[in-house]
């Protein structure tokens, strides 16, 4: 196993400009966390290199040796390095003791839609700055049946290390796609049948309470970003409006408290629909 002593060496140097979004370096993800890189291995997300801190490699359970064996034999350049390495390599203020650089899974809107996904349930993120909440977002997609998620407008990299660990490992499992203009996502979902639901605090043009609204087609939820949410032109584009009923003098949720409840609300739905049709 290689190792490395100097915090000038060039892989730190490169794994901490993938952390802090180098442009030039887009192509690239860092994973940091035990968990984070097990959970890569085995979406079979290809990772070049692994970094293990020496407290890792001899911690008593042993996990940090046999991942760190498991990815030398399938090609992936494994390094030890000194613990003020470590500290220099990962994002984080207290690092786990293992970063990876890996390549970021490249998705296309065409797979969430139809014919390719039947009825699917997308969700699009328009300025979700958080990238915690996006990241959240996402595990919550994976979690309840999302055919995928889109994220635009000045969202967070939903690649980046921080959404990555909002995630846990979603991330390499559902399809993200990263687009500039909310419209254009707009126009695309409405051009494949997608009907398009933008979330509202309150009652307002044609707004349905969430219980009310039939969630069992092909269907997109826009989510706003934290704060101003969608903005009036969005919401003017979108096909319908949709509520989250709260007890006053509550008036909003969380973002990713919302995707959870809608998307649940449209995961019961169909599973009542699907009993319904195969008891007939």
């Amino acid at each position: 196993m290689e190792t490395i002593a100097s915090r000038k060496n060039p892989l730190v140097l490169l794994m901490r400009r993938v952390a802090q979004g180098d442009p030039d370096e887009r192509g690239r993800m860092l994973l940091d966390g035990l968990h984070l890189v097990q959970e890569a291995r085995g979406a079979g997300v290809a990772m070049q290199t692994a970094a293990f801190g020496a407290k890792a490699l001899s911690a008593a359970d042993g996990e940090a040796r046999r991942l760190a064996t498991q990815l030398a034999n399938v090609g992936v350049r494994v390094l030890q390095v000194s613990d003020a390495v470590m500290e220099a390599m990962s994002p984080v203020s207290t690092p786990s003791g293992i970063v990876a650089l890996a390549t970021r899974p490249r998705h296309e809107i065409d797979e969430m839609l139809p014919p390719r996904a039947a009825a699917p349930l997308v969700c699009v993120v328009v300025d979700v700055q958080d990238p915690g909440n996006l990241g959240a977002i996402v595990r919550i997609a994976e979690a309840g049946g999302a055919a995928g998620v889109i994220a635009c407008g000045a969202s967070a990299d939903p690649f980046g290390w921080k959404a990555l660990r909002g995630a846990m490992g979603s991330a390499f499992r559902v399809p993200i796609v990263r687009e500039g203009s909310a419209s254009t996502v707009i126009d695309t979902l409405k051009r494949a049948g997608v009907r398009v639901l933008a979330t509202t605090p309150a009652a307002g043009r044609a707004s349905v309470p969430l219980y009310d609204q039939e969630l069992t087609g092909a269907n997109a939820i826009l989510l706003g970003g934290e704060g101003p949410g969608l903005a009036p032109e969005v919401v003017a584009a979108a096909d319908g409006l949709i509520t989250i009923p709260m007890q006053p003098p509550v008036e909003s949720l969380n973002v990713a408290a919302s995707a959870a409840v809608i998307i649940y609300e449209a995961r019961r739905q169909r599973i009542e629909r699907h009993e319904r049709v195969t008891v007939r």
